[in-house]
C-alpha cells in the first residue's frame, strides 16, 4: 500500500532521464518506426543561433521545457547560455528539478491545496524556483503554505494579455496584486511580471505579427510603469516566444524570452512567415518522425505506419522531409495514407522516410524517447522524462 504522494514521488525519482548509451551505433534505416528523431546538426545550429541572437541584445533565454519535456535538452540549453527554464506544469518542474535544474519558472497558475503543497515542497529544496500568481486569495494561500514551511517563494504576477486564458487584468488590478504581495505576503518575494501573448505567436505575416504584438504588450509596459511609479521594483519581465523572438528587442520590455519551439520547429511555425519572407526559416526543422511505408492498397496510394497516435496537429498534416508531390491524409490511429500525385521520388514498401511534425509540442508528448541522429547513426536514446506530466 502507498499514499498518492508517495506514488508521485516514486514516479519522479524513478523516471528514466539520463541518456541510454547503445553498445554500438544503429543506422537510421534500422530504427523501429514510428520513431521520433532529432537531426543533431540542425538542433545544435538552432541552439546556437537563438542564444547568439539574444546575447547580442542582452536578453535572457528562459527555455520552455513544455515543448521538449527532456532534462537532457534543458541542460544543453543552459550549457549554451540560457538563464534557466520554464515549465507549464508542476509535474514538469518536478522532473526538471530532480535532474539538477534549479532556475525554474512555473508559468501556469495553480490553486488547489495539493498543487500548492507540491510547489512549496519543490521550493523548500530549491530557493531558485519561481511561481506565477494572478489572484490575491491564491497568493495568500501560497504565502500561508510558505510560512508554514519556513521558506520564501519567488513569484511573478501573471498578466492577461487579452486572451482571457490566465492572468490578472493589466493596470490597476495587477498593481493591487503586486501591492498585496509586497505588503502582506512576508513569505513571498515579488520578482516581477509575466505576460505571454500566446495568441500572437502564430500570427501570419511578420509585419502583422509585429504590429499586433507591439500593441498587446503596451498594456504590460504600462503596468510595469504603474508599479514602478508606486515604488515597486520590477526586476523581471518574462514572456514572448519563438514567434516573437526578433520582435522583443524592438519593444524593449522583456528581460527574458520564454522560447521553446526554436530548437525543433514544425510546420505551423514555418507557415507564419519571417521578416521579408513568407516562410519562417530562421531556425531549421530538426525534429522528425521516421515512418515506414507498409502497404500499397492502390496504385496512387501508399500507407505509412503513423497516424493520430504518432502525430499531433491542430490543423495541419505532416509532410515528408525529402519527398514532394505527395499529400498526407489521416488514415486512423496507426496509419497515414499518402496520395502519390506527382512524387519527386519513388516510395517502395519498406522505405523509411522522415516527416515534419505539424505541431512539435503535443507530438513529443506521444513518445517515450528521442533518437538523436548524427551522420546517419544513433548512438544513444534521450528519454522524454516529462512525457505525460500534465498535472
Amino acid at each position: 500500500m502507498t499514499t498518492l504522494q508517495q506514488f508521485i514521488d516514486q514516479s519522479i525519482t524513478g523516471a528514466v532521464s539520463e541518456p541510454v548509451k547503445l553498445s554500438e551505433p544503429v543506422p537510421v534505416e534500422q530504427l523501429p518506426t514510428p520513431a521520433l528523431i532529432i537531426d543533431l546538426d540542425l538542433f545544435d545550429q538552432n541552439l546556437a543561433k537563438m542564444q547568439h541572437f539574444l546575447n547580442k541584445r542582452n536578453l535572457g533565454l528562459r527555455c520552455h521545457t513544455k515543448m521538449h519535456k527532456c532534462p537532457i535538452i534543458a541542460r544543453k540549453q543552459i550549457a549554451a547560455g540560457a538563464i534557466g527554464v520554464c515549465t507549464a506544469t508542476v509535474s514538469e518542474a518536478e522532473i526538471m528539478q530532480v535532474n539538477g535544474i534549479t532556475n525554474i519558472l512555473i508559468t501556469s497558475t495553480v490553486v488547489t491545496k495539493e498543487k500548492i503543497s507540491r510547489v512549496i515542497r519543490l521550493a523548500a529544496r530549491n530557493p531558485m524556483l519561481q511561481m506565477v500568481v494572478d489572484n490575491i486569495e491564491i497568493a495568500s494561500r501560497f504565502n500561508e503554505a510558505a510560512s508554514d514551511s519556513g521558506i520564501e517563494l519567488g513569484v511573478l504576477v501573471d498578466i492577461d494579455p487579452g486572451m482571457g486564458r490566465t492572468g490578472i487584468e493589466a493596470g490597476a488590478p495587477a498593481l493591487s496584486l503586486a501591492k498585496h504581495l509586497v505588503g502582506k505576503c512576508q513569505n513571498l518575494r515579488f520578482d516581477g511580471l509575466q505576460m505571454y501573448a500566446g495568441d500572437c505567436m502564430h500570427l501570419e505575416g511578420f509585419e502583422n505579427r509585429r504590429k499586433k504584438y507591439t500593441q498587446v504588450m503596451e498594456n504590460g509596459a504600462a503596468t510595469k510603469r504603474l508599479l514602478e511609479a508606486s515604488g515597486i521594483e520590477v526586476q523581471i519581465f518574462s514572456g514572448g516566444g519563438t514567434g516573437t523572438f526578433d520582435i522583443e528587442p524592438g519593444i524593449g520590455l522583456a528581460t527574458d524570452l520564454q522560447a521553446g519551439s526554436y530548437v525543433f520547429m514544425d510546420i505551423e511555425y514555418r507557415e507564419i512567415g519571417g521578416e521579408g519572407s513568407d516562410r519562417f526559416n530562421t531556425f531549421e526543422p530538426s525534429l522528425f518522425v521516421l515512418v515506414t511505408a507498409i502497404s500499397k492498397p492502390q496504385q496512387r496510394l501508399i500507407t505509412v505506419d503513423a497516424g493520430f497516435k504518432s502525430f499531433a496537429s491542430d490543423k495541419m498534416v505532416p509532410e515528408f522531409r525529402d519527398v514532394e508531390g505527395v499529400i498526407y491524409h489521416w488514415g486512423g490511429d496507426e496509419h497515414g495514407i499518402i496520395q502519390l500525385t506527382n512524387p519527386s521520388r519513388e516510395i517502395s514498401l519498406g522505405d523509411k522516410l522522415p516527416m515534419l511534425t505539424p505541431h512539435c509540442d503535443p507530438t513529443v508528448n506521444l513518445y517515450d524517447y528521442y533518437y538523436p541522429v548524427r551522420d546517419g547513426k544513433v548512438e544513444e536514446l534521450w528519454p522524454i522524462a516529462a512525457r505525460g506530466r500534465s498535472q
